[in-house]
């Protein structure tokens, strides 16, 4: 891109350009000379926007979880309403969308940009960690209902779903699972704890 073009939006330019290089070719082929080229834009342009390249990505992965924090509002706002099951298996089929798994993957190949995340405030693997908070809340949620049994441990059901539900849509070179798929293991770890009837 010549100099002296202005670029609408180059954050968000850079994090579809970065998510398309992930779905396509995997965290390993994400640099900075592959994101500006698939944005269409000069290499400098990232750089004078983020301090170096593992910057980039940490926004990027806060992006996510800025989406897993909107959507876990939306989720415990929905608690005593529909099946919890149902409830469960599309938010584990929203939380493992394939731009999220590809990030997870990236999150867990690179050092430096988990260093940066923990550095800003995150805990155990990133996107995952918010994926079960978001969970356990809407747990809690449905519990104080009555719709999950009172003595229901939220805090192994969450990362229990969201470690069943990562195992399922881990493999990036495979078919990925349905609805049915995904409902049929959180029926299986909540079974003993729902009160609906």
């Amino acid at each position: 891109m010549p100099t002296g073009v202005a670029i609408r939006d180059v954050r968000e330019q850079l994090f579809g350009a970065a998510e398309q290089i992930l779905l396509r070719a995997g965290p390993n082929a994400l640099t900075s000379r592959a994101v500006t080229t698939e944005a269409g834009c000069a290499k400098g342009v990232l750089h004078r926007h983020f301090a170096d390249f593992d910057a980039f990505l940490a926004e990027l992965v806060r992006d996510r979880i800025g989406r897993i924090e909107d959507q876990a509002t939306a989720l415990r706002a929905a608690a005593g309403t529909g099946a919890v099951a149902d409830r469960l298996t599309a938010a584990l089929l929203d939380v493992f969308g394939p731009v999220a798994v590809a990030i997870v993957s990236l999150v867990i190949s690179r050092d430096g940009l988990r260093a940066q995340l923990r550095a800003g405030g995150s805990t155990g693997v990133p996107l995952l960690a918010e994926a079960t908070a978001m969970l356990a809340s809407y747990l809690t949620a449905e519990r104080a209902l009555g719709r999950i049994a009172e003595d229901a441990d939220v805090d192994v059901l969450a990362p229990t779903l969201i470690g069943a539900g990562h195992l399922l849509f881990a493999d990036r070179e495979g078919t990925t699972p349905g609805a049915p798929a995904v409902r049929r293991v959180v029926t299986a770890v909540i079974a003993g704890v729902v009160r609906e009837p």
